[in-house]
């Protein structure tokens, strides 16, 4: 939806994507300065229930609803669906998916309890009893910062994407259930 609103003109200064594939039709588009491309943080996936009665991912089989995002528009629903096929799951458990059209909405689902358990990012669950899924088992959500081009306040939009990435920028991630590369690569064109 960002992204969207990005390529109709809004008035935003950077763009923090959990979604790596939203940058480059706003680079294809020039939306975006493809010299501040960043990856701040790695987004990574947690099983989470308020019961706590399911501990990996072959305890869904006894769920009745499981909350994901629509895999459709979602990052994390995506690789949650990825997962699911890749251990075998999808097929039994695809009928008891309930779609939130992201991963809040997914999370709000089981905190209701509208769903026995869902599959949200391990940044929302962390300090809640979340189980975080190996990473083994999907790609990395790459999370990618880029200034936008229409940004009055350009020079400040990338300061800030600069102290997200400085020591302190990347504690802050990773007390807060982001994995960070070893040193916060540039995908900065030389």
């Amino acid at each position: 939806m960002l992204a969207r609103q990005i390529e109709n003109g809004a008035p935003f200064d950077l763009f923090l994507s959990a979604d790596e594939a939203q940058i480059d039709p706003l680079l294809k588009k020039n939306k975006v300065n493809s010299d501040s491309r960043q990856i701040y943080a790695i987004g990574r996936l947690a099983l989470w229930s308020k019961s706590g009665k399911f501990q990996n991912l072959n305890d869904l089989v006894n769920a009745q609803h499981i909350a994901i995002a629509n895999p459709l528009h979602a990052p994390y629903g995506r690789v949650a669906k990825e997962i699911l096929e890749r251990t075998g799951l999808w097929s039994k458990l695809q009928d008891k998916i309930v779609m939130g059209e992201n991963v809040r909405q997914a999370l709000q689902f089981a905190e209701s309890g509208n769903a026995d358990v869902c599959l949200t990012a391990f940044s929302l669950v962390y300090d809640q009893g979340g189980i975080l899924i190996s990473d083994e088992f999907h790609r990395p959500l790459r999370q990618i910062g880029v200034v936008v081009n229409k940004s009055k306040r350009r020079k400040e939009a990338a300061a800030f994407l600069d102290f997200l990435l400085s020591p302190a920028g990347r504690a802050i991630f990773a007390t807060h259930g982001f994995n960070l590369m070893p040193a916060a690569p540039s995908l900065r064109r030389p």
